[in-house]
């Protein structure tokens, strides 16, 4: 893959939407460069459950479907991001993970931004082939004392199936199955593509292989987003 050409915008005030499927790295990338760019990481995760803490209808009717394990539809999600957005849109930027999911939330997220003056400087895509996904879900482990994360050959602990910060047990997610990854993936593409060929039509989309060691995804990345 060549090198892409520095991305559009100012990036005084980042506010860049990472795209990708399940597993290439979209929320380690995020973290590492808020640090780097000092604005904040946001998901829609941590955005449902501010809204449902802080209870109402908005926040109520998103927890009707989280607690079934069910995709918030389109029409609440829009609404809980745009009050995240009244609280924190204008403050140094943000690195939002796991928004848009579809083209309307697309094109609603858009005009949210418009209407607080706002706009996406950059929309970066973690590109990683479907037997990779597939390689580091199954692989994936975690403490079920301390929540510490592992991956069978990528992040092995010392010992087998202890986990090196507190000797707790290491166990896979319940969910973590062939099956269940291959259909996660049929939604992702039935969902993103759009939201990808959303972004590219607009000129702010770029790609980043997120296969490999993460380093070289993230080094990939601040070549976009240097001044």
């Amino acid at each position: 893959m060549g090198a892409a050409p520095q991305a559009p915008g100012d990036f005084s005030h980042p506010r860049i939407v990472l795209l990708g499927p399940p597993a290439s790295g979209k929320g380690t990338v995020a973290t590492e460069l808020s640090g780097v760019l000092g604005v904040p990481h946001i998901s829609t995760g941590q955005m449902f459950r501010q809204a449902m803490g802080r209870g109402g209808l908005v926040g109520e009717s998103a927890r009707k479907f989280i607690d079934k394990g069910q995709l918030v539809p389109d029409e609440i999600a829009v609404e809980v991001v745009g009050m995240w957005l009244d609280e924190h849109g204008r403050e140094k930027g943000f690195i939002l993970d796991g928004f848009p999911r579809t083209v309307p939330q697309a094109v609603a997220f858009d005009r949210l931004l418009e209407q607080r003056g706002l706009r996406i400087t950059l929309a970066i895509l973690l590109e990683l082939s479907e037997p990779e996904i597939i390689e580091r879900i199954l692989g994936r482990l975690s403490c079920e004392k301390c929540g510490t994360q592992y991956h069978v050959t990528r992040v092995p602990p010392k010992r087998q199936g202890i986990c090196d910060v507190c000797g707790g047990k290491l166990v896979r997610r319940a969910d973590d199955t062939e099956a269940t990854v291959r259909e996660r993936l049929q939604v992702y593409n039935q969902l993103t593509v759009g939201v990808i060929d959303y972004y590219e039509r607009q000129g702010i989309l770029r790609r980043v292989s997120g296969s490999g060691l993460k380093d070289r995804a993230f080094a990939a990345i601040m070549q976009l987003v240097k001044p």
